[in-house]
């Protein structure tokens, strides 16, 4: 799109790499970007002040509507079935959250689409994952079978892109009136449902670091479509996105000047070395790494034998073939059992079936 050669294996330095990406970068003004990036549907647009951002249409977006176990069960969710469409962060992590409570979580991705490996330890924990082309028709055949007995479905992609497949909720409402119980759909994107970006792709570094604070929204809106079906039957959609999550947080307000000064006062030196053109990778790890030696607190190993609570528990994963680390659930609620069933896998490990859900699974958590 800016010239680019696609493949330059004589670039192996960072910096020398970003200096690259920039020179043909500033070939172009911003307006110039933004009307390719409209064209070409790209992840990106133009980095604007808060005041000129809230008065985008995307700073104006209007309030997006929100739209069971068996008897004996401490897990309010055991017996729901939620089949993810998602990659990345915070489409996983509706369904993660899910997947504490007792649903049976089954994450179907695309052979032909790629994901960030790191994150997938995490994010699919206590989940199944399965492979699937839905633009095949056997892919389509193992799909509706799934959408048959499905409670929850989790889109993470684009507005638009699921119901082209013709799998969007208006779609499955039709399904569900057909089969006689209502399904929960709730979206997770970028930029939200309205404007001018509505259809653009992106993530965590172009809409701000919200990606669990966006998943928790989606749960939440997941977890309230399943309370009005029990109450009053029906189909629910609900809807988040990172720019929601963004207006949330201008809403509740920035800190003070002095409050802001003193965060800016107990940052090391490395930190202000990072750029706006630095990778995901080298930002997480800096800030990572600064996280931990001011508060080593909440980076207690979970087998740790100094006495402190940890905030991680370690499992042993078949599919990994490995031990691994991961945050446990958090929230606690009196007469509720939120606990994994089953440690996280890669993407594609499983079968695309309900039926395995029963079987008995060689992951353990580590005492």
């Amino acid at each position: 799109m800016i010239g680019l050669d696609g493949h330059r294996p004589d670039l192996t330095d960072y910096e020398e790499i970003i200096k690259v990406i920039e020179s043909h970068v500033q070939n172009y003004t911003a307006a110039e970007l933004e009307e390719m990036n409209k064209e070409r549907k790209q992840a990106g647009v133009t980095a604007f002040k808060y005041e000129d951002f809230i008065k985008t249409p995307h700073g104006d977006l209007p309030p997006t509507p929100f739209p069971a176990g068996r008897a004996g069960s401490k897990k309010i969710l055991e017996g729901v079935k939620v089949l993810e469409l998602c990659r990345i962060i915070a489409g996983p992590t509706v369904a993660r959250i899910l997947t504490e409570y007792g649903a049976d979580v089954l994450k179907i991705t695309s052979p032909s689409l790629s994901d960030v490996p790191f994150f997938q330890v995490d994010g699919n924990m206590g989940k199944h994952a399965a492979d699937l082309d839905l633009k095949s028709e056997e892919g389509r055949r193992q799909f509706e079978e799934l959408l048959a007995d499905a409670d929850v479905v989790v889109d993470g992609y684009r507005p638009g892109a699921i119901e082209k497949l013709g799998y969007g909720p208006e779609a499955l409402s039709s399904l569900a009136e057909k089969r006689g119980k209502g399904i929960v759909y709730v979206n997770e994107n970028c930029f939200g449902y309205e404007g001018e970006w509505a259809g653009r792709a992106g993530w965590q570094q172009i809409a701000d670091c919200v990606n669990y604070g966006t998943g928790c929204m989606g749960a939440i809106a997941a977890l309230t479509g399943l309370y009005h079906r029990a109450k009053t039957g029906g189909s629910y959609h609900g809807k988040a996105s990172l720019m929601h999550y963004d207006l949330l947080l201008f809403a509740v307000g920035k800190y003070s000047e002095e409050v802001q000064e003193k965060m800016r006062a107990a940052q090391p030196p490395e930190f202000f070395k990072l750029r706006h053109c630095d990778s995901v990778d080298r930002i997480s790890s800096t800030v990572l790494k600064i996280m931990q030696a001011r508060f080593p607190h909440l980076y207690v190993a979970a087998d740790n034998t100094s006495g402190q609570e940890p905030l991680t528990e370690k499992w042993y994963s078949k599919a990994y073939g490995a031990d691994i680390e991961v945050v446990r659930p958090i929230c606690e609620i009196d007469g509720v059992e939120n606990k994994f069933e089953r440690a996280s896998r890669p993407n594609g490990t499983d079968r695309a079936s309900w039926e395995d859900f029963k079987e008995v699974e060689e992951d353990h958590k580590k005492a």
